[in-house]
């Protein structure tokens, strides 16, 4: 390993199923326990290089806090040479060569733990609206419990940060197995998920530390709309649909930027809300994978419980929890199930909950209903859902310093789940 000019390099040998690997005298020898007549003898020396600055804190106390301000320069990385917004156009050179097949398939199956499935939650009814095809969303551990009946004609997707998580490695070997096409999402180069896919991904978000997942997220979340505008393409009917997803991802990171302003709005509602027990996140539509995903990060980072609730499941159960001493937020914007969302809100309110709301800029009905309000910049629906975790990250790092606990490292968390 060397450094230059604020440059890191890294020189990696990958070790492969079986190898042994001793170091002595500083050379390095690997063994096979097995041997096999296809075996490659040698091994690829990979250099990786990666900016001393990225792996700092900065003027940051975590490491979580400073992944979360750079989501407005990580959303660019992901779209960065793939995203062309001077000819409105998409292209994902991982898996060009594979989109016919792909367009072909019986249906797509996104599988994931934790956060990546999360990010397949939020993305799942834009993929079924662009690309007309049933889409499965699968969290990994479930997906091998079940024996899934997978078929030659599926394409399946995993998504993983580390692309070692072994759940989804296990799932991804079960359905290669089958026949079944493999894409990739990762974040990381030569890992085992990268490796093993047909094709893939890669999402460019930089290197992440902190073990609770923020900017790998929203680069999963806009790497699955990326492949579903590259999938819709050549259907006339979407064309309109495509170029509103496009220009709004043209005005992503100032948007981000507007909401990450939103800090210090946070760090007040940290303050009422860190002494409770609980908090209920509700919400519906594209914005459903908000309320898990947020209701994820406050149990990992704060040691709270909290609970991601479909608010259209309110009165099958939920409802029995709302009272005056319960914190509650909703999240409720101008898209097209609103109606339903206010319904929900007006349920909430009449049993004397207390609920604080993410909204639009403006919109003052909306906030009529709330105790406090978070208001966002308004975009197309399916990207709404990256505008909305900011807030959910923010209010789970404030209230997580508030309790004393350990920010980038939770108890009994690790980055990567490399055990089943």
């Amino acid at each position: 390993m060397h450094t230059y000019m604020g440059m890191r390099n890294v020189k990696i040998c990958i070790i492969q199923d079986d190898d042994v690997a001793a170091v002595r005298d500083g050379t390095l020898s690997i063994h096979r326990l097995k041997k096999c007549l296809d075996d490659p003898h040698a091994r690829e020396i990979t250099t990786l290089k990666m900016e001393i600055q990225q792996i700092m804190k900065g003027n940051y106390d975590y490491f979580m806090l400073k992944e979360i301000f750079e989501q407005p320069e990580s959303v660019v990385n992901t779209m960065r040479g793939r995203v062309r917004f001077d000819s409105k156009s998409v292209v994902l050179g991982g898996i060009k060569d594979f989109i016919p097949e792909i367009k072909r398939c019986r249906r797509l199956m996104l599988i994931g733990c934790g956060t990546s499935y999360h990010s397949a939650v939020a993305t799942r009814q834009l993929l079924e609206e662009l690309t007309e095809l049933p889409v499965m969303v699968e969290l990994a551990s479930d997906f091998l419990d079940r024996n899934t009946p997978i078929f030659r004609d599926d394409v399946c997707f995993f998504i993983s940060q580390s692309g070692e998580t072994a759940d989804s490695l296990m799932a991804l070997r079960y359905c290669k197995q089958r026949g079944a096409l493999i894409v990739g999402i990762t974040n990381t180069v030569g890992s085992s998920i990268c490796r093993e896919s047909h094709c893939g991904v890669h999402i460019n978000a930089g290197p992440e530390i902190g073990v609770a997942s923020t900017k790998a997220y929203t680069s999963q979340f806009i790497s699955l709309v990326m492949f579903a505008l590259v999938m819709s393409e050549d259907r006339l009917s979407l064309q309109q649909r495509r170029l509103e997803i496009i220009q709004a991802l043209y005005e992503l990171p100032d948007h981000i930027r507007q909401v990450l302003k939103l800090d210090s709005q946070v760090q007040e509602l940290a303050k009422d809300l860190f002494q409770h027990k609980s908090l209920l996140i509700m919400g519906r539509g594209y914005n459903f994978a908000t309320c898990l995903e947020g209701a994820l990060k406050v149990k990992e980072l704060t040691y709270m419980h909290s609970e991601g609730i479909m608010a259209g499941e309110l009165k099958h159960g939920p409802l029995a929890l709302i009272d005056d001493r319960m914190p509650v937020m909703m999240i409720v914007l101008r898209d097209p199930v609103y109606i339903k969302c206010i319904n929900a809100l007006q349920q909430v309110t009449s049993r004397k909950g207390c609920p604080i709301i993410i909204c639009e800029e403006g919109d003052e009905e909306t906030k009529s209903y709330s105790s406090r309000s978070l208001e966002i910049p308004r975009t197309v629906d399916c990207l709404q859902g990256i505008l909305t975790v900011i807030p959910m990250q923010l209010l789970s790092y404030h209230i997580a310093v508030l309790r004393g606990c350990d920010v980038d490292c939770p108890r009994n968390l690790a980055k990567s789940v490399t055990v089943e």
